[in-house]
């Protein structure tokens, strides 16, 4: 049995007889996780694609249910999305109870010339293979083993897949309600999305980014470029444009703190076009130019720092050069899922796991390796943990791989960590 559980087999003693059966099983789990794995690939569930994400929620809970969970579809039409995979395995101990997350869709809609999963070898490519189908047949294979070495029956476990991950519907308060209240009933909670390296390592994810998206807009009067700085003139809507931006620059540093510019347009007139990304603006070099739009996004670390350096932003813009005006708009985002002490617990759990299974000790991730989650909107509510899919590069793109290898080991940690959560004893 220690044999089949590969690096267990070093430190074996370290491990009871219960957690023995469970690295066992849990290892037993890997070709048949890679099976799953292209069959979900091979579905497109781009955040656009209704139906495919419902069809790959729809296996999902097939798999679920012979575990013993109560599982459920939710449509989410309300929202503009798809809809969401609920599943619940209670239990009438008195363990702390876990909280699954992760997502059904991928950033490949079906207009994606990327469509289909390719194995060479111990490398997986296809669309989501990493981001993260690859997630969600680990925590499927990690359930199955705690279910085949009889560490399930008393696991009070609820999973919760948002269909819209990569595209959030909104309002978010409605769109994650079903995540948040299954996070007012738990006491941790651990994302699928995947593991983190640095230099050949695995690293814990502690923390993870706020996302808030933001529309800068300057207006002037135009007139003819002679009149430029004059008191009837004005400085026109593309100084007052750079003015602004060049403001950020500067006063907004803080550590863990980023604010990119990502399209800028001004002239006599600007606009952007409805999809948020491409727009078109018109000028002449002796017009002063009355429309100015920028936008970009502000990623921070703490819910805190996000209003401090809103906040901060809002006090640049309203500062103006004469003869001109401009507005300020922040679009829904992610917010923050700071880093805790409660967390770095999760994590040093982990790293006990990993002492007795003979793997490395996970350092933290530095948390401007990783963008925003869906394990942010319940941060605030209880200790959290992510990176429990696989290793794997180019996400989001075409070409997008993941390592086969990485499952064994992500199988065995999820499972032993899920065991060990809920037969702790959680607080009254």
């Amino acid at each position: 049995m220690l044999l089949a559980a590969g690096p267990a087999a070093a430190a074996g003693s370290t491990l009871s007889r219960d957690e023995q059966r469970i690295v066992a099983a849990a290892a037993a789990e890997n070709e048949r996780s890679v099976a799953l794995l292209e069959t979900l690939v091979n579905i497109n569930s781009g955040t656009m694609n209704f139906a495919g994400v419902e069809r790959v929620g729809r296996i999902i809970m097939s798999e679920l249910e012979p575990l013993g969970f109560s599982v459920r579809w939710k449509p989410m039409a309300a929202v503009g999305r798809a809809g969401l995979v609920i599943a619940e395995h209670h239990a009438a101990g008195h363990g702390k109870r876990v909280l699954l997350i992760g997502h059904l869709d991928t950033v490949f809609e079906q207009d994606s010339p990327f469509q289909h999963f390719v194995r060479r070898g111990a490398i997986a490519e296809g669309p989501g293979v990493n981001d993260m189908k690859d997630g969600l047949v680990i925590m499927i294979g990690a359930l199955r083993a705690l279910r085949t070495a009889g560490a399930l029956r008393d696991a009070d476990v609820t999973i919760v897949l948002s269909g819209d991950e990569e595209d959030a519907g909104t309002p978010h308060a409605q769109a994650r309600a079903d995540m948040i209240e299954a996070a007012s009933h738990a006491d941790a909670a651990l994302e699928f999305e995947a593991l983190a390296t640095e230099s050949g390592h695995d690293m814990g994810t502690i923390a993870r980014r706020s996302a808030t998206s933001w529309i800068l807009r300057t207006s002037a009067q135009s007139g003819h470029s002679s009149g430029i700085f004059s008191a009837e003139a004005g400085f026109g809507a593309n100084y007052e444009l750079v003015r602004i931006l060049d403001g950020f620059r500067r006063e907004l540093r803080e550590p863990n703190a980023t604010y990119n510019v990502g399209l800028v347009l001004g002239g006599a007139s600007a606009a952007v076009n409805a999809d948020g990304v491409t727009g078109s603006a018109s000028g002449k070099t002796n017009v002063i130019a009355a429309q100015g739009i920028a936008n970009g996004d502000l990623r921070t670390l703490s819910n805190a720092q996000t209003e401090r350096l809103m906040a901060r932003m809002r006090a640049v813009v309203a500062d103006h050069l004469p003869g001109t005006d401009a507005t300020l708009a922040f679009e829904e985002g992610y917010p923050a899922m700071a880093p805790t002490e409660g967390n770095r617990a999760l994590l040093a759990r982990l790293n006990e796991i990993n002492a007795a299974l003979g793997l490395a000790p996970m350092a933290e991730l530095d948390p401007l390796q990783r963008g925003a989650g869906d394990i942010s909107f319940v941060a605030d509510k209880l200790d959290c943990l992510v990176g429990f899919g696989a290793l794997g590069q180019g996400s989001h793109a075409p070409g997008e791989t993941v390592e086969l290898g990485s499952f064994e080991r992500q199988l065995m940690r999820t499972a032993l960590l899920i065991e060990r959560l809920t037969r702790t004893p959680r607080m009254p």
